[in-house]
């Protein structure tokens, strides 16, 4: 069957009842603008990825087609079955109040474009509202059933609070997204800073395993890249001592970017940094046991450790990088 007849070249159409009308008439405006709104209706649902959405759009869209053969119906019998009731009237009620329970509440006119799906919802709502007023000037000369009007009526609600359901989450998704994308971009620019106490927890814990496994207890400090610090764990029965020096290791790993067993190298007598441990508040440790973190480059923090002999404190901060790997 080919898609054109030629049936209409003359300016009218068939009913339901094979009535020809010509197509300007109230009743053709009636349906082919409930077909518009149909359209319209399918354009939102392409364009909202929110499933509980298009599970209301496309039963109502079916319903349309069957509202249209009611309007296509002009003759009306004893035997006359109409395809809308009261039932369907009652239905969009109830959806409206679902909606009208999680929408949040607006004081202020609307206006339309908030986002793509809750814009085409609104369009949809506008061209129901002309189809309205076209089956009201209808009903002023010729029967329709009654459902049809009170369906149309209720349908521009629904699209009204399903648009704003629609826009108020899409809305809350794109600002989430937002902001995630600032976070991880701040995350990145800081080097890593943000998540630093979890890094120094991890690093701690491999550390005291290791310090364990050697039986000594051990001092285990942690700075962040300006030396701050980030934590800071004192085993029992480690020496008092070893509480500022492993805070001292870790803080000269960062201030140097380098072991303080490369310190110690190079604090020799005759060497370029010889004498360094008696500056800045001699807070300078040039004995092996602090080390400093770095992630993709990036000098992000430092770890000392302090409670046993040089090698061993040495074999503990290695053991806590590794954590890291």
């Amino acid at each position: 069957m080919k898609v054109y007849t030629k049936t209409g070249d003359e300016g009218k159409t068939s009913l339901l009842s094979k009535e020809r009308i010509f197509k300007d008439s109230v009743r053709v405006h009636a349906y082919g603008t409930v077909d518009e709104a149909n359209a319209a209706m399918g354009l939102a649902k392409s364009l909202t990825n929110r499933q509980w959405a298009i599970d209301i759009i496309h039963p109502i869209q079916q319903e349309l087609i069957l509202l249209n053969a009611d309007l296509a119906t002009a003759e009306v019998t004893e035997n006359s079955t109409y395809r809308i009731t009261h039932t369907h009237v009652e239905r969009l009620e109830k959806i409206i109040d679902q909606l009208e329970e999680r929408r949040i509440p607006q004081h202020y006119f609307v206006t339309p474009g908030g986002t793509q799906a809750s814009a085409a919802l609104d369009l949809a709502r506008t061209i129901v509202r002309r189809a309205e007023r076209y089956i009201v000037r209808l009903k002023r000369t010729e029967t329709v059933n009654t459902p049809v009007a009170l369906y149309v009526n209720r349908l521009s609600d629904l699209l009204f609070v399903l648009a704003r359901c629609v826009e108020q989450e899409e809305l809350i998704t794109q600002v989430t997204q937002i902001v995630m994308q600032v976070l991880q971009e701040a995350k990145q620019a800081d080097g890593g800073k943000s998540d630093m106490l979890e890094k120094a927890k991890k690093l701690i814990a491999a550390a005291e395993k290791k310090a364990l496994e050697i039986n000594v207890p051990m001092v285990i400090a942690v700075v962040d890249a300006g030396g701050n610090l980030v934590a800071h764990e004192r085993m029992d029965d480690a020496l008092l001592a070893s509480v500022s020096i492993a805070l001292n290791k870790a803080y000269t790993a960062v201030a140097l970017k380098m072991s303080t067993e490369q310190a110690a190298a190079v604090a020799q007598p005759g060497q370029s940094l010889y004498g360094i441990n008696t500056t800045d508040g001699c807070r300078l440790v040039i004995f092996g046991g602090g080390i400093p973190i770095w992630e993709n480059g990036v000098l992000i923090g430092g770890i000392g450790v302090s409670g046993g002999s040089v090698d061993e404190d040495m074999s503990v901060a290695k053991a806590g990088l590794e954590a890291l790997q």
